[in-house]
């Protein structure tokens, strides 16, 4: 019994630690990401990588992983700066769900399907029991192989 209920913790805390640019605030969210979330939501990219590079937080994943993806939706899109955030939210948080899936966004974009294969497979792991940015990042592989 002893074990299930540390695995119930384990669990709880993976399925918990990383949110995508469209999550609902919590109570506990800094200003800086409650507001560029709702930038994002309105679309308003250039606004919230404003508004994240004001907030500086470096040491944080989700915070790479937000400018990563308003850097990416942008126009005209700063892919190279999204690439640099992504991969700074991963060597943070290397099972960060918002990051995984959106830098396999842009590995298609950059047409690098071998890359977003990978990135998908360590979606799998850090999905225990499946998620949206599995799904998301699947769905869209295979879109991108039905192109070519």
């Amino acid at each position: 019994m002893k074990y299930l209920s540390i695995l119930f913790l384990l669990l709880l805390s993976l399925l918990g630690s990383s949110q995508a640019a469209d999550s609902v605030p919590v109570k506990s969210d800094p200003t800086w990401l409650i507001e560029a979330r709702a930038s994002i939501k309105s679309e308003k990219y250039d606004q919230a990588a404003k508004q994240l590079q004001d907030a500086n937080e470096i040491s944080s994943a989700d915070w790479n992983n937000l400018l990563g993806f308003s850097l990416r939706k942008k126009q005209p899109p700063d892919l190279v700066g999204a690439e640099k955030h992504y991969q700074a939210a991963l060597k943070i948080d290397p099972y960060h769900r918002g990051a995984l899936e959106y830098y396999g966004m842009l590995k298609l974009i950059n047409n690098d399907l071998l890359g977003a294969e990978a990135l998908l497979a360590r979606l799998d792991k850090a999905c225990f029991f499946g998620c949206e940015e599995y799904s998301d990042l699947k769905d869209a592989i295979q879109k991108y192989k039905s192109r070519k």
